[in-house]
C-alpha cells in the first residue's frame, strides 16, 4: 500500500480484544512495507557501521605505507557512503509511509465504527475521547507501527557489529559484545515511570483544553452572567497542574537522556584504556585499535532506536486500549437486515409507546420528558442503540432492513445537531432525492439573515454558498446554526423525517415562519417533530401527547390544550399549584393571542411589537 493509493477498499476487520492485540494486527496488516523498510534499513545501518572498519584499514594501510590498499579503502569508503544516503533515503521514504498508511487504517476503522454505532457511541463513549483517539491516539500508535522496522534493523546491525569484533578482534570485541546490550537496556527501567508521568502530563492538559473549549464556546452565556473571572480562575489553576505535571515529566526524561550520553562514553573510555593497553603489549595494531574505537563509536546511532522503541510502545500502549475499547464496542441490535428489496413506505409505527405518524402527515409528539424524547427519536430511525421491539414502516420491521436501508427511509435530526467546517454548499451537499433545491429548504428554514451574516464574515466570498462555516458553526448564534441544520434535512428530502426539537433556539416570530414552511415544504411526505412549541403544535395535522413512555392522547393542538389537563401542563409549561388553580380546566383562549392559520399574519397578536431576538447559547 502507497500514500497515492489510500483510502483503503476494506481497511480489514482489527484485533480489538487489547491494545497490544491491535498494534499487532496493524503490523501484520503491513508486512509489504515493513519488510521494505526494515531491507533499506539494514543497509543504511550496516554501512553506517563499516566506515570504521574502512577507516582503520585506511589507517593501517598508512602506517604499512601503501598505497594500493589506501587508494581500495578509499573506494570502499565511497560505497560506503553512497549506500549510507540511499538507505537512508528510502528507509525514510517507507518509514513515513509504514507510519502514513497505519494510521490511515486506523481512522478509517473508527470513522466506520462512528458511523456504525451513530448516536450510541457517546452514550457509550464520551466525545472527547473519541477525537483524542482519532487524533493524538492514533498518532502515537502510527509511531510505533513505523519504529518496528527501523529498530528491527538497528538491533540486526547491532548483533552484526559485536559478531564482527569478536572476530576481527577478540579482546576488544569481548568487552563491546558485553558492554552494548548493557548501554541498550540499561534506561528500559525508568521508562515506565517516565511515560506515567506524561500520561498524567497529557490527562491534565486535556482538562485544561476540554475547560478552555467550554468557556470559548459559552463566552457569551458567561459574559452575561458575570461568570468570566470565575472560569478564568479554574482555567489559571488547571494550566498551573500542567505546567507542574509537565516539569516532572521533563526531568525523567533529562534523566533518560542524561544516560544515553553517559553510558556510552562510559563504554567508550573503557575501549579505549582496554585498546591502549593492548596496543602496547602489541596485541593489537594501531589500525585494529582505530577500527574498534570507530566501531563504538558509531554503533551508537542504531542504539538509539532501542530507546525509541521502548518509548514508541510506551506511548502507543495506552493509545492503542482506547483505540481498541472504541473499536471493540456493537450495536445491541443486528444490522444487516434480512430483508430484500426496497424500503416499504405507509404509516411509522412504535410499539413501545403505541405512537403512530400517518403516511404522508405532519405529526407533532409531545414528551414531558426531553430524554424519553430522545429516544423515541433514536427508536424512530430504526436500529436503536438499546433492544427492544423494532418500529414498524408500512408494517415492516426497520431492523429487517440494512441499517443504511433504515437510514436512508427515515432521515433523524436530533435536539443538537452538529455542522461540520467548510462551505454552505458542501454542508448542503448530502444524499438527497433531488426534489427539493437548496434555495427552498434555507428559505423554509427561514436562513436569510444567516446568509447576510455568511457573506459579511467571508473575506472573499460574494455568493453564501461559497462562504465558509467554521468549525461547528462557532461563529453563528444558536438559533443560526439550528436552522442550516433543519435546511440541510429539509434537502435530504427522506420519505420520513423525524425532527427532535428543530426551534427551540429561535425567537417566536422565526418558529412560526419556520413551522409553516415545514408544512410546505414536507407537503407529501411523513414528518414527526417532537416539540412542545405551540406554534409547531398547531399546524400539525396531528398532534400526539405521550406520558411515561405512552400514548395517553391524540388529537388537534386547541382541542387538547382544553381537554387534557397534563397536556397543557407540559406545552403551557403550568405547574401542579395553577393547574390546582385552575381546576384543570383551561382557561378560554383570549381573542388577541388566538392562533388564526387563515390569518396572514400568525403570530399572537401581543407579540407583533417584540423585536426578534435568538438566543446565542
Amino acid at each position: 500500500m502507497q500514500i497515492q493509493d489510500l483510502p483503503y477498499s476494506d481497511p480489514g476487520v482489527p484485533d480489538a480484544r487489547s491494545g497490544p492485540r491491535l498494534l499487532g494486527w496493524l503490523g501484520r496488516n503491513q508486512l509489504g512495507g515493513q519488510c521494505r523498510a526494515l531491507l533499506w534499513g539494514l543497509l543504511h545501518f550496516a554501512s553506517v557501521c563499516a566506515l570504521p572498519f574502512c577507516v582503520g584499514l585506511a589507517v593501517q594501510a598508512a602506517v604499512d605505507r601503501s598505497a594500493g590498499r589506501l587508494a581500495l579503502t578509499g573506494g570502499l569508503m565511497l560505497l560506503c557512503g553512497t549506500a549510507i544516503a540511499v538507505g537512508d533515503t528510502f528507509l525514510h521514504r517507507a518509514a513515513v509511509t509504514n507510519w502514513i498508511t497505519a494510521a490511515a487504517r486506523l481512522q478509517q476503522l473508527l470513522a466506520r465504527k462512528a458511523a456504525y454505532l451513530g448516536s450510541a457511541l457517546t452514550r457509550r463513549v464520551a466525545a472527547g475521547e473519541v477525537v483524542t483517539v482519532s487524533t493524538g491516539d492514533v498518532e502515537k500508535i502510527g509511531w510505533f507501527v513505523e519504529a518496528v522496522s527501523r529498530f528491527t534493523a538497528a538491533a540486526l546491525t547491532v548483533v552484526v557489529v559485536c559478531v564482527a569484533l569478536l572476530v576481527y578482534q577478540p579482546a576488544l570485541g569481548v568487552v563491546v559484545a558485553i558492554g552494548l546490550p548493557v548501554v541498550a537496556l540499561a534506561v528500559l527501567p525508568l521508562l515506565p515511570r517516565a511515560t506515567s508521568r506524561a500520561d498524567v502530563q497529557r490527562e491534565k492538559a486535556g482538562r485544561a483544553t476540554e475547560l478552555a473549549s467550554d468557556t470559548v464556546a459559552g463566552l457569551r452565556v458567561l459574559r452575561g452572567i458575570g461568570g468570566e473571572d470565575l472560569f478564568l480562575d479554574r482555567y489559571r489553576r488547571a494550566s498551573q497542574e500542567v505546567r507542574h505535571a509537565a516539569v516532572r515529566s521533563a526531568r525523567m526524561w533529562s534523566v533518560i537522556s542524561a544516560l544515553q550520553v553517559l553510558l556510552p562514553g562510559l563504554l567508550l573510555i573503557v575501549v579505549v584504556l582496554r585498546g591502549v593497553q593492548l596496543a602496547r603489549e602489541g596485541r593489537i595494531t594501531v589500525g585494529e585499535l582505530v577500527t574498534v574505537y570507530s566501531a563504538v563509536m558509531i554503533v551508537n546511532y542504531p542504539l538509539r532506536h532501542f530507546v525509541e522503541i521502548a518509548m514508541a510502545y510506551s506511548f502507543s500502549r495506552p493509545s492503542a486500549q482506547r483505540a481498541a475499547r472504541v473499536l471493540s464496542l456493537e450495536r445491541l441490535t443486528n444490522t444487516e437486515g434480512s430483508r430484500t428489496g426496497g424500503a416499504p413506505g405507509g404509516d411509522l409505527f412504535d410499539p413501545a409507546s403505541g405512537l403512530r405518524a400517518p403516511a404522508h402527515g405532519f405529526t407533532a409528539v409531545v414528551c414531558g420528558d426531553p430524554d424519553m424524547a430522545g429516544r423515541l427519536a433514536d427508536r424512530l430511525g430504526g436500529h436503536a442503540a438499546e433492544p427492544g421491539r423494532s418500529v414498524l414502516l408500512g408494517g415492516v420491521p426497520l431492523d429487517e432492513l440494512s441499517l443504511d436501508q433504515a437510514r436512508t427511509a427515515v432521515l433523524v435530526q436530533d435536539k443538537d445537531p452538529v455542522l461540520l467546517s467548510g462551505t454552505l454548499r458542501e454542508l448542503l451537499d448530502v444524499p438527497a432525492s433531488g426534489t427539493v433545491r437548496a434555495e427552498d429548504a434555507l428559505a423554509a428554514a427561514q436562513c436569510a439573515d444567516v446568509l447576510d451574516a455568511l457573506v459579511q464574515g467571508a473575506l472573499d466570498a460574494s455568493d453564501p454558498m461559497d462562504a465558509r462555516i467554521t468549525e461547528r458553526g462557532r461563529s453563528l448564534s444558536g438559533g443560526q446554526r439550528q436552522r442550516l441544520a433543519l435546511a440541510r434535512s429539509l434537502v435530504a428530502d427522506p420519505e420520513v423525517l423525524v425532527l427532535d426539537e428543530p426551534t427551540s433556539a429561535v425567537d417566536s416570530h422565526t418558529e412560526a415562519r419556520i413551522a409553516e414552511g415545514l408544512r410546505r415544504l414536507r407537503q407529501g411526505r411523513t414528518t414527526v417533530v417532537l416539540t412542545s412549541s405551540p406554534l409547531l403544535l398547531d399546524r400539525a395535522d396531528e398532534v400526539v401527547f405521550l406520558h411515561e413512555g405512552e400514548v395517553a392522547a391524540t388529537g388537534k393542538h386547541r382541542e387538547l390544550i382544553g381537554a387534557e389537563p397534563r397536556y397543557r401542563a407540559v406545552v403551557t409549561r403550568e405547574t401542579e399549584d395553577e393547574q390546582h388553580a385552575s381546576g384543570d380546566i383551561a382557561a378560554p383562549t383570549p381573542p388577541q393571542e388566538r392562533l388564526d392559520p387563515s390569518d396572514g399574519a400568525p403570530l399572537l397578536g401581543a407579540l407583533e411589537p417584540l423585536e426578534e431576538i435568538e438566543e446565542s447559547a
